[in-house]
């Protein structure tokens, strides 16, 4: 594997290294997954100054620390053969790639030190989720996320789950609302998130009866807030931010333009597939996890010619159907949390940094655009995929035009 990256010399001082084979054996799943030659370089480097500055012998168990204190070492001047010291940057590309090697031979000494106490009952209640419940995994990962955290806040107090209260509740409420970080609707999504727990841990007795019951949500009314869209000359700005012929910006440029031509929520452009696009017949089929249905859209030319774009230019080839993957290795589909990171990252290039800035903003974006256009709440809720009208009846908050009309109706003959 060496020679396939390195010139003769240097590959021959890197097969005469301690452990070649593991470091060649890691390498050669780097080069599976879609790694560059470039990076398969660097991590052969910094693979091959660990096991020299920490002596790491076959099995051994190396720490997260022990990682950092070579990574100090070869930071310094003269520490990697280069005269200056390595950058921030640098330093964490090192420590990365060194727990990377390591995690894949299985020899890194794992801490506990971010589990809590009930970290295994979280487990089984994520395990009944998924196999009995049958829920999806982005509900699932609400809901332990929520116990986890509370457990996380508990855990230096030493409290047994049987001896948890409803005090306990509200303090861990009460402390995050009042250091800022939790505003009504976050503490009615925490409460509603924890009660599924509480009620699954009274069923095997690890708690006491009626707590999961007691936790009671504060009141929300869904539509009590106006969504909170996008300005349209920023949505231009943030599409004409991606006109490059990367092939990074060939993809997000198509991620893009679908969420603001269609409205699709980020787990509908996470599923899609090569599949869903009929070129012959101009359709995308869209499968929507939310509602649990399946919609045809018309494939405008715009659109079409943009993932066409990506998909002959950019996309990888031979790592399955799905439509977008990420850009570097390892090469796998974008998921909805890569698609929340990629649109904010793209609205602060262009210096759009308050307010909601994920995919959804754009959606409420494109709503928004729709009913400046004159479109109709049918219409609308259509478009969005939205089964409920009452879904769609808080865009007409926004409607300042419309509102004020109403507001400038005399009723004088009508008192």
């Amino acid at each position: 594997m060496f020679e396939e990256i390195f010139f003769p010399r240097t590959a021959a001082k890197h097969r005469a290294a301690p452990l070649a084979e593991p470091r060649a054996r890691y390498l050669r799943h780097l080069k599976e997954i879609g790694t560059s030659r470039a990076t398969l370089r660097k991590c052969a480097n910094d693979h091959l100054h660990l096991v020299r500055l920490l002596n790491v012998q076959e099995g051994d168990r190396i720490s997260i620390q022990g990682i950092e204190a070579a990574a100090t070492i070869w930071s310094q001047p003269k520490g990697r053969r280069c005269d200056r010291a390595a950058t921030a940057k640098t330093r964490q590309r090192f420590v990365s790639h060194c727990v990377d090697l390591l995690r894949y031979l299985g020899w890194v000494e794992e801490t506990e030190e971010d589990r809590h106490p009930h970290h295994a009952e979280v487990r089984i209640f994520e395990g009944w989720l998924r196999n009995e419940r049958g829920l999806s995994d982005a509900t699932i990962d609400d809901y332990c996320r929520a116990a986890d955290h509370f457990f996380v806040c508990l855990a230096g107090r030493g409290t047994s789950l049987d001896a948890i209260q409803m005090a306990d509740v509200d303090e861990v409420i009460a402390i995050e609302h009042g250091r800022g970080a939790w505003n009504r609707r976050t503490i009615h999504d925490f409460a509603q998130r924890l009660r599924p727990f509480f009620g699954f841990a009274e069923k095997r007795g690890w708690c006491r009866p009626g707590l999961g019951a007691g936790i009671m949500a504060p009141g929300y009314m869904a539509d009590e807030t106006v969504p909170k869209g996008i300005k349209r000359d920023d949505v231009e700005r943030l599409l004409a931010s991606v006109q490059g012929e990367r092939p990074v910006d060939k993809r997000d440029r198509a991620i893009l333009m679908l969420f603001i031509a269609y409205g699709l929520r980020a787990g509908e452009v996470a599923g899609l597939r090569l599949d869903d696009l009929d070129w012959e017949n101009g359709m995308l089929r869209v499968r929507c996890p939310k509602p649990g249905r399946t919609h045809l859209w018309p494939l405008s030319q715009a659109v079409g010619n943009t993932i066409l774009s990506y998909i002959r230019d950019a996309r990888p080839s031979g790592f399955g159907r799905s439509l977008f993957f990420t850009s570097h290795a390892p090469i796998r589909p974008l998921g909805r949390k890569a698609l929340g990171k990629m649109v904010r990252d793209r609205l602060a290039g262009i210096g759009v940094v308050a307010g909601r800035r994920g995919p959804h903003a754009l959606r409420h974006a494109a709503a928004q655009h729709l009913l400046d256009q004159g479109m109709s709440m049918k219409l609308i809720g259509d478009f969005l995929g939205h089964r409920d009208p009452s879904s769609t009846a808080i865009y007409a908050k926004v409607n300042l035009v419309a509102l004020r009309e109403v507001a400038a109706l005399d009723l004088e003959g009508l008192a």
